[in-house]
């Protein structure tokens, strides 16, 4: 191979590389953004389970919500 190809070769490379590294860095980007949706949602799950009614005890309900749909 002369040196011609391969300065072609290793310019193309060092290109492939860089594009690969703004790659990676988007997806980890990506994959942080969703760690923190996923925390965020773990967090409601738990508030939300934490207000539900234990199993067997009665649920406490408004008067109006227990009106027939007509009213």
């Amino acid at each position: 191979m002369d040196k011609d190809t391969i300065d072609a070769r290793l310019t193309e490379l060092e290109i492939k590389a860089s594009f690969t590294e703004d790659l990676v860095e988007q997806l980890n980007q990506v994959i942080v953004r969703q760690q923190d949706q996923i925390d965020l949602l773990l967090r409601e799950l738990l508030e939300l389970r934490r207000q539900q009614p234990a199993e067997g005890q009665p649920v406490l309900r408004s008067l109006r919500e227990e009106l027939p749909p007509h009213y």
